[in-house]
């Protein structure tokens, strides 16, 4: 008798503890993304640039379109971060505290590849939704986690378009130098590039990786020297992608085209070179002037949320307290805001499983683009585009359909560029 007294006391403790918890979600009075942030060290700059996007989209979530849907009413969003240094340690303590201590709904993972695989691990033991805006190493998606979603690219996409438009516009180039950070993320780059620069038959004349934070690449570009490529392509990250640009001028070494990533499209690359980043080139997820509007999505039948690139742009420059155009990593992560949104919209919860599920199923435009992942979270709907500086601006060239101008090409030699000249479509 004691015995089924105490199995119906448990099983009424077990349901009130079940409504309750309920009952808690259900009369949340704000949803709250937490985010171990890159904002020292390393990867600061684009740190910088993903707290931006990030704020820029709150603020459009709880100030214009008025908080979640979410139980009946609209709740807004809170935004918990903390300086990760750009450091793995840092990454799974602060992982640990938001999700323990701050009690967040949803982990953004920090910005690279390396960060966001240490990361994931530690939201998987905890069941937590782990989205990516910063982290695109497709061997992220190949570790059989539950929890993680993309918003950024996949990494061996980055150099397509800019090997297909020098195929379309120059059929005569056809030696092609590949030079990248010894690193997960732009090894996935470089392997990405190497199998598509085969399809197109171009030959790969120079296939070679250099140690992370490199110093002096003077050894490995005289040897590249000697090879002559018709065009180069390779970088890893910020620092790196200046050293490169800057020893090939040093060593005079002039190509047609030359495309690094992540380093050519951020504003403080060029502020850094001037003249000497005219005409380099770089594979971009986003650039203030391709033309995602609600009008755009109409079109192609898809749904629409979010700001104008013009709003987004203007809620950056307040969330910074800076007058400077956001690049692709501001946008990218403002863009996983508003995934998050539809998604909790969609299932009405705030529960990981229901949410991961629901982002699953997504498709949608913003400002930033497509949404669309596979089953390992992996993003396929999103297209980059091809940047090129051109008199100290960013020129969108590629894809010929969202280009805002001609790619100058060839680019101007470096000896052409310390005299003053600047990068001019053809």
């Amino acid at each position: 008798m004691k015995k089924s007294k105490f199995l119906i006391g448990l099983a009424l403790a077990v349901a009130l503890s079940f409504s309750l918890g309920v009952s808690l979600s259900m009369a949340a009075d704000k949803i709250s993304i937490g985010h171990p942030a890159c904002l020292s060290g390393k990867y600061a700059k684009a740190g910088e640039q993903a707290l931006g996007g990030i704020k820029a989209c709150v603020d459009w979530v709880n100030n214009t379109y008025g908080g979640v849907k979410f139980a009946g009413k609209k709740v807004p969003l809170e935004y918990k971060y903390y300086d990760c240094e750009s450091k793995k340690e840092a990454v799974t303590s602060l992982i640990g505290r938001l999700i323990t201590v701050d009690k967040v709904n949803v982990v953004f993972s920090p910005y690279s590849s390396g960060l966001t695989l240490r990361g994931a691990p530690v939201t998987e033991s905890h069941g937590m939704l782990y989205m990516d805006h910063g982290g695109a190493n497709n061997k992220i998606f190949r570790q059989g986690f539950k929890y993680i979603v993309q918003t950024i690219g996949p990494a061996t996409s980055y150099h397509q378009g800019t090997l297909d438009m020098i195929h379309k516009i120059d059929p005569k180039a056809k030696n092609v130098a590949l030079v990248y950070e010894d690193s997960e993320f732009a090894k996935m780059v470089m392997h990405g590039a190497e199998e598509h620069a085969k399809k197109l038959g171009f030959n790969i004349v120079f296939k070679r990786t250099y140690p992370k934070g490199v110093t002096d690449l003077t050894p490995l570009l005289s040897a590249l020297k000697a090879t002559k490529p018709d065009f180069i392509i390779g970088g890893g990250h910020f620092e790196d992608g200046q050293l490169f640009n800057r020893q090939l001028a040093d060593l005079d070494i002039d190509s047609n085209a030359l495309s690094l990533i992540a380093a050519a499209t951020l504003p403080a690359f060029y502020k850094a070179l001037t003249s000497m980043a005219e005409g380099v080139m770089g594979p971009s997820h986003w650039e203030y002037g391709v033309k995602y509007s609600a009008k755009e999505a109409k079109k192609v039948g898809m749904k629409w949320i979010g700001p104008s690139q013009d709003e987004f742009v203007a809620l950056f420059k307040k969330a910074l307290g800076q007058d400077i155009i956001p690049d692709y990593h501001a946008a990218e992560a403002g863009a996983q805001v508003l995934a998050y949104v539809l998604a909790v919209e969609k299932v009405n919860s705030l529960e990981p499983d229901k949410v991961r599920a629901a982002l699953g199923d997504l498709t949608f435009m913003s400002f930033y683009g497509g949404w669309d992942v596979d089953d390992t979270g992996l993003q396929v709907g999103h297209s980059m585009v091809d940047v090129q500086w051109q008199d100290g601006k960013r020129v969108i060239v590629w894809p010929e359909e969202a280009q805002t101008g001609g790619v100058a090409y060839p680019m101007p030699t470096f000896d052409e560029k310390a005299k003053g000249k600047v990068a001019v479509p053809r």
